[in-house]
């Protein structure tokens, strides 16, 4: 086994010491790979015609979070699939050597045989995708340790020769992709107020696209565009706008009419007093856009407002917080918004990716996981909901006030559905979910607003006593109705891949690595990986090969086991020659 660095032991040892896939035959647990058997891969330049149609590439490389554009997580290589998966086995194991251990939830982007890989305090590293050799490695220094929830660093952008990394105190750092040495680096935002970066940045035509992260801090959210060349600033985009912010109120009936919990007239009556509420109003963008390119749209998941939990101090419905966001690319006009949750006091912001899917009559429309335990599905032109989903995790008491006492109510903080991408098969029309079951407890108790201090206005606890667990969903995006749902024995939080081999992977966070039938949900392989598996997998081909790829590392936020490592998996070479490389074209 070809492995690059053993500064953390811990995870290949799990691995050698039995913990491997109980279907595949032992004897082709390791392909094995002699140092300096195969030639350095060599850098290809990423234009801006392969990132347009990296959906037609027939599954070759992975060349953004979300494979494509549209961010479906969907794959056309079919050379693993459900007749032969049960002999998918470890090719090459890469530890990253990193002595920081947090959220390790990159998701690698692969180039022509070059992966490049972040670890939760930003290092980025380019490995060779055939055996795991590194090539290069960035060690990114933080001015500061004020960011919520984890150390956390999903992963690159590329264009050109340059790849795009954004940093925990909110940076914008350029590198040499052949290289790793810095082009430029750019502060986005003050890391001491809180504003941080966790997404992967997007490319598209000439700019990179970037949100920002810190609600928790009292931050005023926004989206932003830069030169890709020079850094330089090109559009901004505040999630929280200056005018109308505290006085509106929706007139939609809205589910289980929490708004009736609402007291309005307080809220009417606080709009002076706290008129100023916008400057610190939270709407965090967590994870990476969707995009439209036909109609130059990017479609954005806004997180909560801020504080949290204490409403009383931001009246109204505190647009664009909770919110899936249309925006104009060129200019980052608004094109249109909907809200998932007005006036939120429970921590249920949007935060899972929006794809970008088609359904069957022929519309295009904008689907996204909530925290709220339902799939929103959105007109692509107009922002319209088209349905919700049947509830993915149970609900029960979602919109009850926080309380001095406490108020039990599910999904919990969490979700829902939390960062995790979702996944798409678009033959199926399935999307696949990753959900949480935590019954929580909300307490109330004001606080002020510090800078640099976590400013969530209540609290929220576990219910002690009360299980929690985790649910895999596949949803009809057609019908809003479950396909099939498997239940996971704990929260789960990374993300999946679908392809058309018709699997769909995801991790769990016992180590646990799995594959399932993409149609029925039955669990056809699993791999035992040593620490939690819960980051978005990926997949790509080199050489003929279709090879799986996943980080490895745990979650700092729920406590699941920290490592370093990214696994990658593929079939021995006499299944992978006897099957097809690639199946089922590219979806819609």
């Amino acid at each position: 086994m070809r492995i690059s660095r053993l500064a953390v032991a811990g995870t290949i040892c799990a691995i050698l010491a039995g913990a491997s896939s109980r279907n595949a035959p032992a004897q082709e647990q390791v392909e094995t790979h002699t140092k300096g058997a195969a030639s350095a891969p060599a850098f290809t330049n990423v234009t801006d015609e392969m990132l347009m149609k990296s959906r037609m590439d027939a599954g070759k490389n992975w060349l953004m979070y979300g494979r494509d554009y549209n961010n479906q997580r969907w794959s056309p290589l079919a050379q693993v699939n459900t007749a032969n998966v049960r002999g998918l086995h470890v090719s090459w194991i890469y530890q990253t050597g990193i002595s920081r251990l947090g959220s390790f939830e990159t998701s690698p982007v692969v180039v022509d045989g070059v992966m490049y890989v972040t670890t939760p305090y930003d290092v980025a590293m380019a490995v060779d995708a055939r055996n795991g050799k590194e090539l290069w490695r960035y060690e990114h220094k933080l001015g500061t340790n004020i960011f919520c929830c984890g150390p956390n660093n999903r992963g690159i952008a590329i264009s050109g020769g340059t790849v795009y990394m954004l940093t925990l105190d909110a940076r914008l750092v350029a590198l040499d992709a052949q290289t790793g040495k810095v082009k430029f680096d750019v502060e986005i935002a003050d890391p001491e107020a809180g504003y941080s970066e966790t997404q992967a940045p997007i490319i598209f035509d000439d700019k990179v696209l970037v949100g920002i992260s810190g609600a928790e801090y009292g931050i005023r959210g926004f989206v932003r565009a830069y030169n890709k060349e020079t850094g330089q600033q090109i559009w901004n985009t505040y999630t929280i706008p200056d005018q109308g912010w505290e006085g509106k109120w929706s007139e939609k009936t809205w589910e289980g009419d929490y708004s009736l919990n609402r007291d309005i007239t307080k809220e009417k009556a606080d709009l002076q007093k706290y008129s100023d509420a916008w400057q610190r109003g939270g709407g965090s963008v967590w994870m990476n856009s969707a995009i439209d390119p036909d109609t130059k749209t990017m479609y954005v998941a806004s997180g909560n407002p801020s504080p949290d939990l204490d409403g009383g101090v931001r009246p109204g419905d505190n647009l664009y917080t909770d919110c899936i966001i249309a925006l104009d690319i060129n200019t980052g006009a608004l094109k249109w918004y909907y809200q998932e949750v007005p006036h939120d006091v429970w921590d249920l912001d949007a935060t899972s990716p929006p794809v970008v899917v088609k359904l069957k009559d022929g519309r295009k429309a904008v689907a996204e996981a909530g925290k709220t335990a339902w799939v929103y599905i959105l007109d692509a032109e107009t922002g319209k909901l088209i349905r919700k989903s049947a509830p993915f995790d149970r609900i029960e008491n979602m919109f009850g006030q926080p309380t001095a006492e406490g108020t039990r109510m599910l999904p919990g903080a969490n979700g829902g559905s939390e960062w995790s991408p979702m996944s798409v098969n678009p033959t199926l029309g399935y999307s696949y979910v990753s959900g949480l079951e935590q019954p929580m407890h909300y307490i109330t108790h004001s606080a002020p607003l510090e800078k640099g201090k976590l400013w969530l206005g209540s609290a929220f606890k576990a219910v002690p006593g009360e299980a929690q667990y985790g649910t895999f969903t596949a949803i009809d995006l057609n019908t809003g109705k479950v396909a099939w749902q498997n239940k996971m024995d704990q929260p789960m939080m990374g993300g999946s891949l679908a392809t058309a081999g018709n699997l769909v992977f995801t991790g769990e966070g016992n180590g646990q690595f799995d594959a399932f039938d993409a149609r029925t949900g039955k669990l056809l392989w699993d791999f035992k990986g040593g620490a939690g598996c819960n980051s978005a997998p990926v997949t790509y081909t080199v050489g003929g090969t279709q090879y799986i790829a996943v980080a490895c590392g745990g979650n700092f936020q729920l406590g699941y086991p920290l490592g370093d490592a990214v696994l990658v998996f593929s079939l021995p070479r006499a299944t992978a020659a006897a099957a097809k490389p690639a199946a089922g074209g590219t979806g819609q």
